[in-house]
């Protein structure tokens, strides 16, 4: 049988593959035959077979490094990673609710003019509007405003779409604005719940507000505020409290226990409570936890506190929202 060069010199493959991944037309430009490279992907044999045209120099599972890889030639030259493996690979902590609720999948964009198809853990999606590339690592990725949403768009609870947008604000940059903008032009199919949660969520910081804003939103007396920066009359700050009720001063915090773990957090919800004390400013505290364990527990406390507060003299306290000038602040 006559042999490649490719046989007397392995090394040559691993050099033009990446993580051990190449093109099977990468193999037959080093003269091996077609044949031979699907020979080796057989079961027992020592090459995977990854997707339509793109193999593993090794058999053993691949790495998710190598699926990205593996993607990204199979998509070809202009081929961008979206989605929550975006998100990742730019810093956001996308939790196992986030991924359960995508999938396993790939999600790569191309341009609207290749053919190519998805396949195995590759979601493939052909767009007129091809993004300007980040290169993490050295895998283009689309920035996190059009990865949040590419993934967003695949999910079907709230939850997870309202993790993934909030974190996407937090550590990625993206102010609802974009988040907007983004939504407004790109494809409508699957943008109901993204568009639903922004609404929801203005002025808002966490899926536990959302929550709380869920609950108390039926109520005859909601939270006149939510997340206003609270002042005493001489411009001292005082805190940011979840909600607000600002006819009685009244002040919700929802404390998660997680956020508790870190000392400087348990320290800065220390000295928060203590400067609430010091401005007379009734706090109820809730667990995220009680809102959905026991909701109708939530709404006594709240309920019993708002005609507490409302029965004594208001605090001397004024409140300053998104977008409004307040004094400098004073700890």
């Amino acid at each position: 049988m006559r042999r490649g060069r490719w046989a007397d010199d392995l090394e040559t493959l691993r050099i033009r593959s990446r993580l051990e991944v190449v093109r099977a037309a990468t193999l037959q430009e080093l003269t091996m035959d077609r044949r031979t490279v699907y020979r080796r992907c057989l079961p027992g044999g020592p090459w995977r077979w990854l997707l339509p045209g793109i193999i593993m120099l090794q058999n053993a599972e691949p790495t998710h490094e190598q699926r990205l890889i593996a993607a990204l030639l199979y998509g070809g030259p202009n081929a961008v990673i979206t989605g929550l493996d975006a998100c990742q690979r730019q810093g956001l902590n996308v939790g196992e609710r986030e991924v359960s609720a995508h999938g396993d999948k790939i999600h790569l964009l191309i341009p609207h003019a290749h053919r190519i198809k998805s396949s195995g853990f590759v979601l493939v999606e052909r767009t007129l509007r091809m993004p300007k590339a980040r290169h993490i690592r050295d895998v283009p990725v689309t920035p996190v405003t059009r990865a949040a949403l590419d993934a967003a768009r695949r999910m079907r609870a709230d939850e997870p779409v309202a993790n993934l947008l909030f974190e996407a604000a937090r550590h990625g940059g993206c102010s609802r604005e974009l988040l907007r903008e983004e939504l407004d032009v790109g494809g409508q199919r699957g943008t109901a719940i993204p568009r639903r949660i922004l609404g929801e969520t203005r002025h808002l910081r966490s899926v536990a507000e959302l929550d709380a804003k869920r609950l108390v939103a039926a109520t005859a007396r909601p939270p006149t505020h939510w997340n206003p920066r609270l002042f005493t009359a001489n411009g001292r700050y005082v805190a940011t409290p979840d909600a607000w009720w600002d006819d009685v001063g009244l002040a919700w915090e929802i404390d998660s226990a997680a956020f508790h773990y870190s000392r400087d957090a348990f320290n800065r919800t220390v000295n928060r409570n203590s400067r609430y004390g010091r401005s007379s400013v009734p706090v109820v505290c809730t667990l995220p936890s009680e809102l959905r364990s026991n909701p109708d527990g939530v709404l006594r406390s709240l309920d019993e506190a708002y005609h507490e507060a409302a029965a004594r003299t208001r605090p001397d306290v004024r409140i300053v929202c998104d977008g409004e000038q307040g004094p400098a602040l004073r700890e």
